[in-house]
């Protein structure tokens, strides 16, 4: 597979990588055989970027994801996060970036993943309550100790990318971006390529609306956490199928499913991007990988940006209780 340097670090890439959250919590319809299986397959399909966070099932996902990892250690990047905390009932606590809290967290995902090294390290949140520069810092202690080799942010803003940056440098920012997720463009993005941090967008398929496989909100099933998106709900609901609708008829004529192409637009828009789509199942996981045989032309990406500008898609990314952390 294509490989991408993401950061001025030294940091590369496969230029798909692996959300593993799914394989844990929020979505339905789990089976850790098919998860097990989905892992290997990606791994021979030449994806090496795993990325996971100490918050997906509270810690399951690192030690899930753990043994396949150090089965292909010298291979593959794996990206986890902290911040995010969770009580033991998996309750919502808050976030924290307290320097303390920092080191904690690194030394239980070194524990949880079964490594001596974590390639990539995020906060996973920002909190409002800690200046980033002592976030950061307590960051920047773990590389220099040997326990982290990268640093990322996920979710911040341009006024916090900046000053983490003069601490240390950050390699790589992970947010949502995608077809209906567009307003990294406007400062984000940009500020991005001009401190030469990579970009790792999540969700690059709209929690999989994009894939066009989900025509109700009775396709949710009880306990997948989609059923509470605003972008899920009402009628919200139905005019961003609409969207996907006209985003399906192009890809009916390049032969390729919706996935595909809302993924290969999402390449396109630069090398310094590597997307993490998130699937617990073969079938999608090879369905993602053929993105990257899906060559668009500059006429086929106009049309695409017309039907899906930004603001395109309507309702929140998250409910209220959720926007309040992002953009921090």
């Amino acid at each position: 597979m294509t490989q991408r340097t993401i950061g001025k670090q030294g940091l590369v890439v496969s230029a798909l990588g692996l959300g593993c959250m799914g394989m844990s919590e929020f979505y339905s319809g789990r089976d850790e055989q098919e998860s097990l299986r989905t892992l290997e397959v990606a791994f021979e399909n030449g994806i090496t970027f795993y990325d996971t966070a100490d918050m997906y099932g509270n810690g399951h996902n690192e030690e899930f994801i753990g043994p396949f990892i150090r089965q292909h250690r010298q291979d593959v990047i794996v990206a986890t996060k902290f911040g995010n905390i969770r009580g033991d009932d998996g309750s919502y606590l808050g976030i924290s970036g307290r320097p303390e809290y920092v080191r904690e967290a690194c030394e239980k995902s070194l524990k949880r993943l079964g490594v001596d090294t974590i390639d990539l390290y995020y906060q996973h949140r920002v909190d409002p309550d800690v200046p980033i520069e002592e976030t950061v810092g307590a960051m920047a202690e773990l590389v220099c100790e040997g326990k982290v080799r990268y640093l990322g942010l996920s979710e911040a803003s341009v006024a916090t990318i900046r000053r983490a940056h003069d601490v240390f440098p950050i390699s790589a920012l992970q947010t949502e971006y995608s077809l209906w997720s567009r307003d990294v463009e406007d400062e984000i993005l940009p500020l991005c390529r001009e401190l030469g941090i990579g970009f790792v967008p999540y969700s690059p398929l709209g929690r999989g609306f994009l894939t066009g496989q989900i025509q109700s909100f009775d396709d949710l099933e009880e306990g997948d956490y989609r059923r509470y998106s605003p972008r899920f709900q009402g009628d919200n609901f139905q005019k961003n199928l609409d969207l996907v609708t006209r985003i399906r008829e192009i890809a009916v004529e390049k032969n390729c499913p919706a996935s595909q192409l809302a993924l290969a637009w999402l390449l396109a828009q630069g090398e310094d991007i590597a997307p993490i789509p998130g699937t617990k199942k073969t079938k999608y996981l090879l369905e993602n990988v053929g993105a990257l045989d899906v060559s668009l032309t500059q006429e086929e990406l106009q049309r695409i940006d017309a039907i899906a500008p930004k603001g395109a898609a309507v309702g929140e990314r998250y409910p209220e209780a959720g926007m309040v952390n992002v953009n921090r």
